[in-house]
């Protein structure tokens, strides 16, 4: 797996709990097995978040300082991309999502996780908490989004096929998990 702007490593976390409540036998029976992650790599580009990824997990994740529009993605199985997509520009969007297309297999997976433009009042409220996270924390508060129908046209053109599933119930929010397979 291939976490693109991984962050401290949470995802990576997640999966290594989960995997370790299934083998101890304390995951619920009526859930599918929990994922058994081969490999576990990420790239991140701040670097206190890749050195606290890397003294919390070890070798569960092999993280990358570095800029997701710049880095070698290598192959993967499965990449991750979540809540990172609307910080770049609509070109680095379209150039990342290509390559990750280019690192997998076919019928290889990718997941994102994506704001829908077009949820109205809870999108916009999503961005203004995200905008001021970013104020707070002195970056710059750009933001490229798109609906969820522009979403998957532009996986369609990198080489998807996508589902889209909401991810927000029970939260002001407008979050959607894109499931894509490489055609």
């Amino acid at each position: 797996m291939l976490d693109l702007g991984c962050g401290q490593g949470l995802l990576a976390a997640w999966l290594k709990a989960a995997e370790s409540c299934h083998a101890r036998g304390s995951w619920p029976r009526t859930w599918p097995p929990a994922p058994q992650v081969v490999s576990n790599r990420g790239i991140e580009l701040k670097a206190r978040y890749v050195k606290r990824a890397r003294a919390a997990l070890g070798s569960a994740l092999e993280v990358t300082h570095a800029d997701i529009r710049r880095a070698s993605f290598g192959t993967a199985d499965a990449v991750v991309i979540l809540d990172v997509l609307h910080y770049l520009t609509p070109q680095a969007q379209l150039d990342v999502l290509q390559r990750a297309r280019a690192a997998l297999p076919p019928r290889g997976l990718l997941l994102l996780r994506v704001g829908d433009a077009d949820a109205g009042l809870r999108f916009r409220f999503g961005q203004w908490c995200d905008e001021l996270v970013l104020l707070l924390r002195g970056h710059p508060r750009v933001q490229h989004c798109r609906s969820v129908a522009q979403w998957r046209e532009l996986l369609r053109d990198c080489g998807f096929d996508s589902e889209a599933r909401p991810m927000s119930q029970g939260t002001p929010f407008a979050n959607v998990l894109l499931i894509a397979r490489a055609t």
